[in-house]
């Protein structure tokens, strides 16, 4: 009796992994990833069998996937209460993680709130729970305050880039929330930077920690460009000028220096969004949107996007005004040379202007050498219905391949939101396209297509 039970207990066990086996390949497949990395790998042993686990990694290692393949795993289909809640310091890092687990396919219901959007919004989508739940603290404290759900079956918790969410400005929000999770079995803290102490209030106790800070090899190359006058904007011209035609980031540190810098910008004609605290929500999303689908090359940024977006792999990022701290130095930087990918932080600095300590190595830059600029190729349209709808990425596809006549070199990236989506398409074609296609049926939705 003792061996038959034993053998029923190992293959339930060997059925078990072999289920989560099959899971994890089906999800890598959909993220198109071909294999998981090392960290990746501790990562989802460790937090199988550890109640308290720390994840030091760069940033754009796969952190996300790290913590989310394992938490799956957590999840129970039976429950119709929040089951694990992910707290995180922007509204970008909520909407990036939300993105990422909708990607994988699980079959379990995940929403992302935050300030800066609708709380009608939030009322609507906390109607069907789901098991999954993030969002910033002063959002999440407020649906605690206001016991819009039970906290009771939230058995994990999820501190992404806790360095920045247990600062001093959250401290009190992030205290409130999880002083009322009474159930955790499980906590999980993530970041790129080894620079806090993480307060008692948070309750983790020896915890593992798994740090790959010194085993990522970066291949970024810092390198210094020298302004003859302080202000540096023909400098910043004849650096992108020298670049040519990729993708990147120009970084300011106030959002009066991102005005300065987008007005210059748009005098010289070249296309460019812009990104900081005080855009509304709406706005800096669509800003994303344009630079991840190529309508625009540049984005003009505080440190606000030195972490947590979801922009595509870049060549170099620019320092037009230089970091305060070491921390935003190396958050800046980890926008670019992702992985195994190359890259370059150029810092502009006036002739009379000492660089910070903590920028070392940067080797002066000569931009004498200026790059030939191509017109650039994407447009954005504006679709006025969205998933509510009913509406999928196959059926703007079709709609813009058969009744648009695209060709598909001709359709670019398609976003799709609760409400509306975005459609990249050529601008040459881009007047003629909302002309003949304005106002059709997608599905049962008469929609409006506009130029963004």
């Amino acid at each position: 009796m003792v061996t038959t039970l034993k053998l029923g207990v190992l293959w339930q066990n060997y059925f078990t992994m072999a289920n989560k086996q099959k899971g994890q390949e089906e999800i890598l497949h959909k993220l198109n990833i071909q294999a998981l990395n090392s960290m990746q790998e501790e990562a989802l042993t460790c937090i199988e069998s550890n109640s308290n686990t720390i994840i030091l990694s760069a940033t754009g290692t796969g952190k996300t996937l790290a913590f989310t393949l394992p938490l799956l795993n957590t999840l129970s289909t039976h429950s119709k209460e929040i089951q694990a809640l992910i707290l995180v310091p922007s509204r970008e890092l909520a909407i990036q993680i939300e993105q990422v687990i909708r990607s994988m396919g699980s079959g379990y219901k995940v929403n992302a709130v935050y300030g800066g959007r609708s709380m009608s919004k939030d009322k609507i989508e906390l109607k069907h729970l789901p098991a999954i739940l993030i969002g910033t603290p002063g959002r999440i404290a407020d649906h605690f305050s206001n016991n819009r759900f039970s906290k009771d079956s939230i058995k994990t918790l999820i501190l992404d880039e806790f360095d920045k969410s247990l600062e001093v400005g959250f401290e009190y929000d992030m205290r409130g929330i999880i002083n009322q999770l009474s159930g955790l079995n499980k906590r999980i803290l993530t970041s790129a930077t080894q620079s806090i102490k993480i307060p008692d209030f948070v309750g983790i106790k020896d915890p593992k920690t798994i740090n790959y800070l010194g085993a990522h090899v970066s291949k970024l190359t810092v390198k210094t460009v020298i302004s003859p006058s302080r202000n540096k904007l023909n400098t910043l011209l004849h650096l992108l000028n020298h670049i040519g035609q990729e993708q990147g980031l120009i970084f300011c540190n106030l959002k009066d220096s991102i005005q300065g810098v987008s007005s210059f910008l748009e005098s010289k004609h070249i296309k460019h969004g812009c990104f900081n605290g005080g855009m509304e929500q709406k706005d800096r999303e669509r800003s994303l949107i344009k630079f991840r689908n190529g309508t625009n090359q540049l984005l003009i940024a505080t440190d606000l996007a030195a972490r947590g977006i979801d922009v595509p792999e870049m060549k170099f990022i620019i320092h037009y005004e230089l970091p305060l701290l070491k921390e935003e130095f190396i958050h800046r930087n980890g926008r670019t040379a992702r992985v195994a990918a190359k890259g370059t932080a150029y810092v502009i600095k006036w002739k009379n202007e000492a660089l910070p300590k903590f920028i070392k190595n940067a080797a002066l830059q000569d931009i004498s050498k200026q790059a030939i600029r191509k017109p650039i190729f994407w447009e954005t349209l504006f679709i006025s219905g969205g998933r509510k709808d009913k509406i999928s990425k196959g059926d703007i596809a079709g709609l813009f391949l058969k009744q648009g006549g695209l060709t598909k070199d001709q359709l670019g990236l398609i976003e799709l939101k609760q409400d509306c989506a975005f459609v990249a398409i050529p601008v040459s074609i881009a007047d003629s396209l909302v002309s003949k296609l304005n106002n059709t049926r997608l599905k049962k939705k008469k929609v409006r297509i506009t130029i963004l």
